[in-house]
């Protein structure tokens, strides 16, 4: 075949988009493992599930789940925004003293996949300090908003002695569809060994509705406690023992 500089051009351009998406997808897609390690669960033939909550502390309607998960006598754990825990600090409490693990979740909520390692450091550090400040020792856990990451992030997590944990399921509650719509998309990829990803808060404003994702976290848990199902927290999915619960 006769070489062609405007084909190979073709090519080499074809190429470079395909790696641009490919990076775009590792980046943000919540159980690639492209540029890191993070928790996404365990094997499908685990018969455990973590509820986990991203946004909060959210008045009222974290107080409001606490209830519905105590009703069960399930624990979960909460990814927290830390400008909101400096604005509820007693929500926060109430979380730890209900036996739930609380989370790091930035202290503004930026993509961080966009940001200099300067401010992405000072995220983790200033809702570390805010979770600090507001019950003391705390989880480890970090969760990276929107799942936006690149090795930066996770390198500067792990740096602070954080550790990255994503989800495999999403119950794509953050625009509140009804509650009968946030179920059917999670029971769609329910298998076993999940992290779920459901929303307490919003990470615009305090105050967002979160009532339908009570519904479907109530739904939830009495559909798959009665099949064998065991809810647990995270720390308890990696089988650790420090996630300071009372």
């Amino acid at each position: 075949m006769q070489y062609n500089p405007c084909m190979l051009g073709s090519v080499i351009s074809g190429v470079s988009a395909a790696a641009v998406v490919t990076a775009g997808y590792q980046s943000m897609a919540p159980t690639a493992q492209w540029y890191g390690q993070t928790f996404t669960g365990l094997p499908h033939s685990s018969r455990q599930i973590a509820l986990t909550y991203d946004d909060g502390p959210n008045d009222p309607h974290t107080l409001r789940l606490l209830e519905v998960l105590a009703r069960h006598g399930v624990r979960a754990t909460f990814f927290l925004i830390g400008r909101y825990v400096q604005q509820h600090p007693e929500i926060v409490h109430e979380i730890i003293q209900a036996g739930h693990v609380v989370g790091n979740h930035t202290s503004t909520h930026p993509l961080l996949t966009f940001k200099n390692e300067i401010a992405i450091r000072q995220e983790l550090s200033e809702c570390r300090s805010a979770l600090q400040d507001a019950i003391g020792e705390h989880s480890s856990l970090f969760r990276p908003p929107f799942g936006g990451r690149r090795p930066a992030v996770l390198r500067i997590a792990r740096e602070l002695g954080m550790s990255p944990v994503m989800w495999n399921v999403t119950g794509y509650d953050w625009n509140a569809p009804p509650a009968p719509e946030i179920e059917r998309k999670i029971t769609k990829q329910i298998r076993g060994g999940d992290v779920i990803l459901l929303h307490d808060g919003g990470h615009k404003h305090m105050g967002a509705d979160r009532s339908q994702t009570l519904i479907a976290t109530d739904h939830l848990i009495a559909r798959y406690k009665p099949e064998g199902y065991k809810f647990v927290t995270i720390p308890q999915m990696m089988g650790k023992t420090d996630s300071f619960t009372p």
